[in-house]
């Protein structure tokens, strides 16, 4: 009877059991990011900055069909040079390039540092796997391909930047266990 009674209990809060992931507001739609593990590092520095508000003056400032959509803050000095917004790398052999990625965006630094203010995500159905062990990939797209779809496709300049810009409104929300079961299952690569 004891032993039911924990199982119980056990079923109960794995049943209740909740989990953070990304969610990126779009002038397009929604899209929501499973953030991993596996990435401790990139992952709190997401939910940090989306707590902050980091990111809500800024947008998609660049668009490549084919390739990414990259936001977060433009290619400055400050979002590469400044120790605040660096990150060690973060590889992981199994978490690659594949289309809906979520991967740190860097300039050409040795040490392949992430500035941790930068995020893109993979829009190439093969994948892009010429950047795995370059780059950190810390998520992936639960829900909201269809969006990157429509965001990669916007006119923009020779830069890739979007002649309309394309605001970011990033926060983290809490998915039960039964939901996230349901957003993996929808998900398609």
């Amino acid at each position: 009877m004891k032993c039911l009674k924990y199982l119980m209990v056990f079923v109960l809060f794995t049943a209740c059991k909740s989990y953070e992931i990304g969610k990126i507001d779009t002038p397009k739609g929604e899209i929501l990011i499973w953030l991993h593990d596996e990435t401790p590092n990139h992952k709190a520095s997401f939910i940090a900055l989306a707590n902050e508000g980091y990111w809500d003056s800024l947008t998609f400032n660049r668009v490549i069909p084919d390739f990414v959509a990259q936001g977060g803050c433009p290619d400055t000095p400050e979002g590469f040079n400044d120790p605040e917004y660096l990150l060690a790398p973060e590889f992981d052999s199994k978490l690659t390039h594949t289309y809906g990625a979520v991967g740190a965006g860097r300039d050409g630094n040795a040490e392949k540092l992430s500035a941790r203010c930068q995020f893109y995500i993979v829009q190439n159905k093969d994948g892009l796997h010429r950047l795995d062990g370059d780059y950190t990939v810390f998520g992936n797209v639960l829900k909201g391909m269809n969006v990157v779809d429509q965001l990669v496709n916007v006119p923009k300049d020779s830069t890739d930047r979007p002649f309309t810009p394309l605001p970011l409104d990033i926060s983290v929300v809490k998915v039960s266990s039964k939901r996230l079961k349901e957003l993996r299952h929808d998900y398609k690569q």
